[in-house]
């Protein structure tokens, strides 16, 4: 029995590995990328970086006289109001571009961004070492997956995606790369883990349904944001709408990832407890700890777009328009389409890995049973 379960599973994943790894091969950017082929600045201009050495008193007209450390020298620096009201202090090490055309008007260094290269480095370092503390190695091993799944990202999907690849099929073959990654790296392979790669993988298919129907009877066009119009007029070949579809289907992955392991590990444990329960019983048990998690998951997606739509969602309140009118904004639908798509697919996730696991935790090898 365990070997029939064996040679299913493998007759299942393992077509599905070697189609992503054609798919790679097919899909990865050939010739001139249009990665990093618009400049970031006009000739004769530069980027700098230094100290904020001074911050005057804002005059009647909300201009604030700055000045920053360039290169030994104090020289006057042009900061957007908005930007020295947000809290900027003397020692604040900033990035500005020098235009020396400029130089006798006065404003030669125009603010660009702050300089976060230290503080991220230490919250990444805090971030790894906390991983690392708590989960040990099976925390080094799911930081693996989570670098290869970066590569993946960095290496394929946006190249592709600039290179004016199918974005649909992209995303498709990058997130089926990054699950295997994610879930084989951190959790070994297993008929455990496996299991949670088919419950990841249906979870992937919903969604991806549920966001093709949406978008399309909504009539999102991808193109709401400010962003979209700059990349639609950067890139002109790329279809915004099948962007945005790529983009539900990316962000839904992460929380796949995470409900479908903790369901199989969820039907191991109890099984591992109680050996003679029989499946339904499982399936029960099994259920009743997943729906705890899908009302915890729904909040997590929810809250996380409504905290990154925060600006958005304030700037569309102020004007007179009703909620339901608010609702319906482009950019605000796209929002939701992407957390109600993406939650459609987590939910019916659960009980699909749940069955799945009832099935199998009973005929899987004594090893895979042991909770690592």
């Amino acid at each position: 029995m365990r070997r029939k379960v064996g040679r299913l599973l493998a007759a299942i994943v393992v077509p599905l590995a070697l189609f992503t790894a054609i798919a790679l091969a097919v899909l990865w950017p050939r010739g001139e990328s249009p990665v990093g082929s618009i400049p970031l600045n006009s000739p004769g201009v530069q980027m700098v970086s230094g100290p904020i050495t001074s911050v005057g008193e804002t005059d009647a007209q909300g201009q604030t006289p700055v000045e920053m450390e360039v290169e030994g020298v104090s020289v006057p620096v042009h900061v957007p109001a908005e930007v020295v009201a947000s809290g900027l202090e003397v020692g604040d090490v900033i990035e500005a571009r020098f235009n020396p055309a400029m130089v006798t008007s006065g404003t030669a260094h125009i603010f660009v961004d702050f300089e976060r290269g230290m503080p991220l480095a230490l919250l990444a370092g805090l971030y790894v070492l906390v991983i690392v503390v708590v989960a040990r190695w099976k925390g080094l091993a799911a930081l693996a997956g989570l670098g290869v799944s970066l590569l993946v990202v960095g290496f394929f999907i946006i190249p592709a995606l600039a290179a004016g690849g199918n974005a649909f099929a992209v995303v498709l073959t990058g997130a089926s790369a990054m699950m295997f990654a994610s879930i084989y790296l951190a959790h070994g392979i297993s008929i455990r883990t496996t299991t949670a790669i088919i419950g990841t993988f249906l979870g992937l298919l919903i969604t991806t349904a549920v966001a093709v129907w949406a978008v399309g009877a909504q009539n999102l066009s991808g193109t709401g944001g400010e962003q979209t119009a700059m990349l639609s007029w950067s890139l002109g070949g790329i279809n915004m709408r099948t962007l945005l579809l790529a983009g539900i289907i990316l962000a839904g992955l992460g929380a796949l990832n995470d409900v479908t392991i903790t369901q199989v590990s969820t039907i191991w444990e109890l099984h591992a407890e109680s050996p003679s329960t029989p499946r339904r019983r499982l399936i029960r048990r099994g259920m009743a700890i997943g729906r705890d998690h899908i009302a915890s998951t729904v909040y997590t997606l929810a809250f996380a777009y409504v905290g990154a739509s925060l600006p958005l969602l304030i700037l569309a309140s102020i004007y007179q328009r009703s909620f339901l009118d608010l609702m319906q904004v482009e950019q605000i639908a796209e929002e939701i389409t992407r957390t109600l798509a993406a939650s459609v697919g987590l939910v019916l996730a659960i009980p699909l890995t749940t069955a799945v696991a009832a099935l199998l935790a009973p005929v899987a090898p004594a090893r895979d049973r042991v909770s690592a």
